[in-house]
């Protein structure tokens, strides 16, 4: 059984849902300590103008140490903004007719969501399943989280049942793979390299944009252009 653990997202990149695709249990890890400046509440979209940064608004003064779950929502008109800015943005795209509906529809649902772990698991799902990605999402705290960094995502490795673990390259710099190794629970590294182009309204092409400019581009096609299509 493969297994990915990471922190939400919000609207990632198209690698992130790969990761998603790719394994048969993807847990969120949103125990993790929030990162300000990260992609946990902003991602970017590309725009005539070039890349343009999409920022769920949220509370973080004085709130430094808060793990990913506990960060609520400053703004409560944010979801409709970025709606609007999709549209400005998207609305002459090839797919936008196709699955503009149901990202507008996904938008309504979390507009009064207060929590960014809540706003970012509904989007997951939602556009996972426009992708038709039937992974299952789970939530780190429904596991028993002990040791350190290493240990803690071992842990719980074991207690989902798992016999690979899946992660991204960024975490070579830290994870300490003998320790999977000795529990007999391989390491396997996502490879973000190779991914096809597609029509992307606005050039020169950029890959590291948010799903949406995926979906909203290439409608129904967009599985297509994923490695776990």
């Amino acid at each position: 059984m493969r297994a990915a653990i990471v922190q939400s997202n919000y609207i990632p990149w198209k690698g992130y849902f790969d990761l998603i695709a790719g394994v048969d249990v993807f847990v969120l890890y949103d125990d993790a300590q929030y990162t300000r400046r990260d992609w946990r509440n902003r991602n970017r979209i590309k725009t005539a103008q070039g890349a343009q940064w999409l920022t769920v608004p949220v509370q973080v003064t004085g709130k430094y140490l808060q793990p990913v779950r506990e960060v609520v929502v400053s703004d409560p008109g944010w979801a409709e903004t970025h709606w609007r800015t999709l549209v400005h943005h998207y609305s002459k795209a090839a797919g936008f007719k196709q699955l503009g509906p149901a990202l507008e529809a996904l938008y309504r649902d979390v507009a009064d969501k207060q929590r960014l772990s809540d706003i970012n698991h509904h989007l997951l799902a939602g556009i996972g399943k426009l992708l038709g990605i039937s992974t299952p999402l789970r939530w780190s705290s429904e596991l028993e989280l002990t040791g350190d960094r290493s240990e803690r995502l071992l842990n719980m490795c074991r207690q989902l049942g798992a016999t690979t673990y899946v992660s991204g390259p960024m975490a070579r710099d830290y994870l300490d793979e003998r320790l999977f190794q000795d529990a007999g629970i391989a390491v396997e590294w996502a490879d973000y390299s190779g991914y096809p182009e597609y029509r992307q309204l606005h050039p020169p092409f950029d890959h590291h944009v948010s799903i949406v400019d995926l979906l909203l581009n290439e409608g129904t096609e967009a599985r297509k252009f994923l490695k776990h299509a």
